[in-house]
């Protein structure tokens, strides 16, 4: 399925409010032990999560606009020498694809989460060509496919069950609890820290400790009304300058 100016990927995953909802995946990743440990090792700024998605954010989505395929290989290598030991002592390696496979999906888990709260959602047909197009862009890193779900259903399947398998809090609490209850940098630090309680994926609320109240839900509802005014009034507003910005810009024109 191509990614272009008429791709739902291309109209929503270079928009600010994806990055906002990154805070999702990363507290779902930050629970996964081995990346929690890669992220600790080999962060340039050590144990400030944020900063070190900031360095990594921007390649991630600018990789489902970029045509340039060599490029995107050296996001896949740049990950060969993250490997080592977690606290546990079982090996962890960036590359190993079930590992790989289960950062992605975080990034498609709030993905489809921003769609929902920030832009109202899609309807049965689109959400299966939307994640149609998470697998062309999860192809462009040139890792093994072999895993990756066929469908929709098949990865919710997935997901659910890597959620209940893949994850444990030590050491990646220890570490960052804080922080993932309080984005401390960037697009992410935007959202207020009730709305960040609200669009917690519910598997990490509850590792986390926090019960998202009514009163959260409600703080980010006012967020993603704000956002969408301030859209309307203001659409170029988005994260990306020269070439991919004319194609997120592109993707987002009327039909």
């Amino acid at each position: 399925m191509p990614l272009d100016e008429n791709s739902l990927l291309w109209r929503y995953v270079g928009d600010r409010r994806f990055v906002m909802s990154i805070c999702r995946a990363v507290s779902l990743q930050m629970l996964h032990p081995s990346i929690a440990s890669a992220t600790h090792r080999f962060s340039m700024v050590e144990s400030r999560v944020f900063v070190h998605k900031r360095r990594t954010t921007p390649c991630i989505i600018r990789s489902a606009y970029e045509d340039d395929f060599d490029a995107l290989r050296r996001i896949r290598y740049s990950h060969d020498h993250f490997h080592g030991r977690r606290p546990d002592g079982r090996r962890y390696h960036a590359l190993n694809p079930a590992t790989f496979l289960f950062e992605h999906a975080t990034y498609v888990d709030a993905l489809f989460t921003c769609v929902d709260v920030f832009f109202g959602g899609l309807d049965p047909e689109e959400r299966e060509r939307l994640y149609a197009e998470t697998r062309e862009w999860y192809g462009r890193y040139g890792i093994s496919a072999r895993e990756l779900p066929a469908t929709l259903t098949d990865f919710d399947e997935y997901f659910a069950d890597a959620l209940v398998t893949e994850l444990d809090p030590d050491p990646g609490l220890g570490w960052y609890r804080a922080q993932l209850l309080r984005p401390d940098y960037w697009y992410f630090r935007a959202l207020p820290s009730p709305a960040v309680r609200a669009i917690q994926h519910p598997a990490a609320a509850e590792h986390l400790g926090v019960t998202p109240s009514r009163s959260d839900q409600r703080s980010l509802a006012l967020t993603a009304s704000i956002l969408r005014a301030a859209d309307t009034v203001a659409p170029t507003r988005n994260i990306w300058p020269g070439e991919v910005r004319s194609k997120v810009l592109a993707a987002r024109r009327p039909s």
